[in-house]
């Protein structure tokens, strides 16, 4: 195969695109920045991401998606109130529209139409930041070599919020009208303000953090979820099993956090090995199992009930 002879390329993400081939004959021109959905590999040239996410990175897209989901949830609880019937709606609605933004983002993602990706294996923590390493060879002129070297796993992320947001803003309005008539009407729409506050907030954590986020995920989930699951017990005062079945809601909010863990402890075993993974899931319950045996000494009641006295 005759490949054209060229100066070498400078730059950790700088290639060179393939202009002209016939048969066994490549042309490439000059270094530069990779068009979107390719790549530099070894030998500095660009090549089309063809592979298929790994089940990392489906969990990491899985995790990026579930945190506008969770965050309409807890707004949505926290504003209903307790008497207010139109919160199962509401969840509903927002689970609905989680849903068809993920399942629409799939489906104008290369390629298009189909409910999977093509995508580029992510190597190192630089590939999410390919905008730190524009080569500057004569220390003044900058190469800009800037482009998606984790494509997609990095702009897909902004297309979901963008259709998140689209369908909130056509669907729930019309919901919260219709339904949230225990509310007043300052308060009806208090759960889309606070949408309105955090999806720019995601967006931006993951302009800035994605990279971070990508290695870090798994340990924020069961880290946060450990918490959240001490304090919603602490604050519900469950000290006993049979606290936990006086409501449904209980069993419901134990058992999500149950799969959050379970998601977290997947994530960071990533199921190399299954026979070896798979038990490891066994310690799912016992953060509150832990809790449940241990409470009788803490006493959570007597420290809330002294919180709110003051003392």
């Amino acid at each position: 195969m005759a490949v054209d002879i060229q100066p070498a390329c400078l730059g950790l993400y700088c290639g060179k695109t393939l202009l002209f081939k016939n048969g066994s004959t490549e042309i490439y021109g000059e270094c530069g920045v990779c068009p979107r959905g390719q790549r530099t590999n070894a030998q500095k040239y660009c090549q089309p991401c063809t592979e298929t996410p790994e089940l990392y990175d489906w969990l990491y897209l899985g995790f990026m998606a579930m945190l506008p989901l969770v965050l309409h949830w807890f707004f949505i609880e926290w504003y209903s109130g307790k008497k207010s019937s139109s919160a199962l709606f509401q969840h509903i609605t927002a689970l609905f529209e989680c849903s068809m933004a993920a399942i629409i983002t799939l489906l104008v993602s290369d390629p298009v139409g189909v409910l999977y990706i093509r995508s580029c294996r992510v190597l190192m923590l630089s590939d999410w930041y390919t905008m730190l390493y524009n080569p500057s060879p004569d220390y003044i002129t900058t190469v800009h070599c800037t482009h998606e070297a984790v494509y997609p796993l990095y702009t897909i992320v902004f297309i979901y919020y963008a259709f998140c947001l689209v369908l909130m803003m056509l669907l729930r309005p019309l919901l919260v009208k219709k339904i949230a008539c225990g509310l007043g009407k300052s308060d009806r729409f208090k759960s889309i303000y606070a949408a309105l506050y955090f999806f720019p907030i995601l967006t931006v954590l993951q302009a800035v953090g994605g990279g971070l986020l990508y290695y870090a995920f798994p340990y924020i989930i069961l880290v946060l979820s450990l918490v959240t699951l001490a304090v919603y017990m602490s604050a519900s005062e469950i000290e006993n099993c049979c606290d936990l079945l006086v409501r449904k809601k209980r069993l419901i909010v134990l058992f999500s956090h149950w799969l959050l863990h379970a998601y977290g402890i997947i994530s960071i075993s990533r199921v190399d090995k299954l026979e070896q993974d798979l038990p490891l899931l066994a310690l799912v319950p016992t953060p509150a199992l832990f809790y449940l045996f241990t409470a009788k000494f803490t006493e959570p009641s007597r420290i809330l009930s002294e919180g709110a006295n003051g003392h």
